[in-house]
């Protein structure tokens, strides 16, 4: 974004404030559209920003957009993602948020997404819309997360790159595109990144990616492009820390297992994919047709808090039939969109393992796995979640400078899982204990998602928007699961409602680049967990508001040289919401701090180019019932600082450059004794790159 918003002086930059100039965004409306014209929040991170983190993953590049806080828990590709709230009641992995990659959701049907999979060398930019919406977000109250990579048309950037680290990191990636001739195109992108991150124990991970893309042009300007890749990633997830060993990491900067909270020493993620995704464009009058089809294949072996799950031959396929038809309304021009979907999850034995290595205590209880080698089956199931929809938005000019907004997006979800449990894990005893049985379970769910939303030109750089809009969030299908095993006692769960408001200013001229929104969002039925003697089911029982503001500024002062801001002010708070007989009512939600600031700036001058920013994170309370809070941080602060002569370049990044310690979560949980969970933060950490384009 920001090499497009070079000027010439001070003074140009002041005779230029009525110059417009934007990224663009097809994540509301599936067309293109500059960013200002969007009338809900909306940001841009392009591949020069991309390149200037040096980012080694999607974490690293969304972490500083206003709203969004993203956090990683070992330093790999384990991240927590939380948009507005939206995430929060997460377990593990990514909830509520559609993470999507070149139109295709990363995302299962019941919201459950994975970042192993994306290549982050073969990223082009990242759009995050923010709430309810976006047409294309089926199942996902909380926004988007849309990754588009780098093209196969695109011939002029290819390049080698590698980087070598602190903890023994590695990033390496050669990436080329090749016109055949004048209609066809063929690109490939090899990556490999990998760190023994020894400042804690059971933390190293590694990644291997590779893709291959073909493109076609038709001789009436028809396109098709493809895409086959593989992807193997071997992550281990470290457990929180004690009390104790977050203390013992603030006075040494490393960790060890002798002081982590819980059992499950030996927790990871480790998984192959199959990627496959094919495109088409074609024009009839005013009419593109814009289809699309995808299929993912993939097998992991993961243990985690209780069994090691082990699937094979996971299918998730989908089909986009998309259309955008230009047309006149009002006497101005217009654009319809519409278009339908169908997406599936399938996977057959897929299998829970009791752990086989692990010390026992009083009871029988387990202290401590030893090992990730598999013991006994406990459980095999078969599964499809369907989701099954169709969108259409209308995008019209009333007058001269408003645009309007009018988009539903309808989806059905259906849960169909069966299987046989032997044993399980029983969280209350410690120990496996017998499981139920055969067991069958089948839920739907009708989502909708209706918006409106407007924006209006007060000057030619200067726009104000206003949105409503809402979306269901339906359960997962753990939480569906859970409150079958409990029995006819449990409730049936309801899709959650998530209602969005908001007011915003968006300003882009050659200077100065700035958004600010507010916003008010209700969520009814929400989904929380109620703790039942031995076990936990779901209900309909709470309700949240959360209300917010966010700014983000990037001005220019000279030709080389920007500095700027991003802010968010948080208030969130429980409407109504009882658990296990207790009111937290008026409470503050957890984790969410009363603000989150970002202070950046970047200077580049013939081949130098550098940039520094850092990140603070307010104080917030680590339980729902308010007892106790987190300080947060303090400007943790990364540099960037790059030399590029011809087609070599030479590039080295510092993260977290004073070495803080801190924790990314921290989390008190009341009980017979009060428990302290700490996630630490990343210590300091360098790399050195080099690049050569080709």
């Amino acid at each position: 974004m920001k090499k497009v918003l070079l000027i010439s002086s001070v003074a140009a930059a002041l005779m230029a404030e009525e110059i417009v100039i934007d990224s663009m965004s097809v994540t509301a409306t599936k067309v293109e559209r500059e960013t200002k014209e969007v009338p809900q929040s909306v940001a841009v991170v392009d591949s020069e920003e991309i390149e200037d983190k040096n980012v080694l993953n999607v974490k690293d590049a969304i972490a500083t957009i206003p709203g969004v806080i993203a956090m990683d828990k070992s330093n790999g590709y384990d991240s927590r993602l939380i948009i507005r709230g939206a995430g929060l009641k997460a377990r593990y992995g990514i909830r509520e948020i559609m993470v999507m990659r070149d139109g295709v959701p990363m995302t299962d049907p019941d919201s459950f997404s994975r970042m192993d999979f994306i290549d982050v060398d073969d990223m082009e930019s990242i759009e995050v819309f923010k709430g309810p919406g976006s047409i294309v977000a089926a199942n996902a109250s909380g926004g988007v997360v849309s990754i588009n990579s780098k093209s196969v048309f695109d011939t002029e950037n290819n390049r080698f790159k590698v980087g070598y680290g602190t903890f023994n990191a590695l990033n390496a990636n050669v990436k080329g595109s090749y016109e055949v001739d004048g209609s066809n195109y063929v690109g490939v992108s090899i990556s490999r990144r990998q760190s023994d991150n020894s400042w804690r124990e059971w933390n190293e991970f590694d990644t291997t990616q590779a893709s291959l893309k073909y493109g076609h042009i038709f001789e009436d300007d028809a396109s098709v492009e493809m895409e086959f890749s593989y992807s193997q990633a071997n992550l281990q997830l470290p457990q929180s820390l004690s009390q104790k060993g977050f203390d013992d990491y603030l006075d040494s900067g490393e960790t060890t297992n002798d002081d982590v909270q819980g059992a499950w020493q030996k927790s990871g993620r480790y998984s192959e994919s199959y990627f496959f995704n094919v495109r088409y464009e074609k024009e009839f009058g005013n009419l593109m047709f814009k289809p699309q089809f995808y299929l993912t294949e993939w097998d992991h072996f993961h243990p985690v808090t209780g069994a090691i799950n082990q699937t094979n031959g996971r299918y998730v396929g989908g089909l986009d039939l998309g259309f955008d038809y230009k047309h006149a309304l009002l006497g101005n021009d217009a654009n319809f969109v519409f278009g339908a979907t169908a997406r599936a999850d399938s996977y057959k034995d897929s299998e829970k393992y009791e752990y086989r290595d692990y010390d026992t205590g009083f009871g029988g209880r387990i202290k401590r796995v030893t090992s990730d080698e598999k013991g006994a089956l406990a459980s095999s199931e078969d599964g499809l979640s369907a989701l099954y929809g169709f969108y259409a938005q209308e995008t019209f000019r009333p007058i001269e400078g408003l645009i309007v907004d009018i988009g539903l997006r309808y989806d059905y979800l259906d849960f169909d899982i069966s299987g046989h449990e032997t044993t399980r894990y029983d969280f209350a005893q410690g120990k496996y204990v017998a499981g139920v049985g055969a067991y069958a379970l089948k839920e739907g769910y009708n989502l909708y998602s209706p918006k409106i939303g407007a924006t209006y030109a007060l000057t030619k750089s200067l726009n104000v928007y206003g949105l409503i809009a809402s979306a269901n969030q339906a359960p997962t299908d753990n939480e569906v699961r859970a409150n079958f095993a409990y029995g006819t006692t449990a409730p049936r769960l309801d899709a959650s409602t998530s209602t969005n408001y908001e007011l915003g200013l968006k300003q882009r001229s050659a200077a100065l680049s700035m958004d600010f929104a507010f916003y008010y969002n209700d969520v009814h039925d929400e989904i929380v967990a109620v703790p039942a003697g031995v076990t936990t089911y779901y209900a309909n029982a709470g309700q949240t508001r959360r209300m917010g503001a966010e700014l983000a500024l990037d001005y220019f002062i000279l030709e080389s040289l920007d500095m700027g801001a991003t802010g968010s002010y948080y208030n969130y708070s429980y409407v109504d919401y009882v658990n296990n007989g207790v009111d937290y009512s008026g409470n503050k939600l957890r984790y969410i701090p009363d603000y989150q600031y970002t202070l950046f700036a970047g200077y580049k001058a013939g081949g130098f180019s550098s940039r520094l920013e850092a990140m603070s994170y307010g104080a917030y309370y680590m339980d729902d019932a308010n007892t106790e809070k987190y300080d947060g941080f303090d400007l943790i602060t990364n540099l960037m600082l790059a030399y590029k002569m011809g087609d070599h370049k030479l590039q080295f990044n510092v993260n977290n450059i004073f070495d803080k310690y801190y924790a990314t979560d921290a989390k008190k949980v009341a009980g017979f004794t009060t428990k302290y969970y700490y996630t630490p933060g990343t210590p300091r950490t360098a790399m050195l790159s080099y690049s050569y384009a080709f």
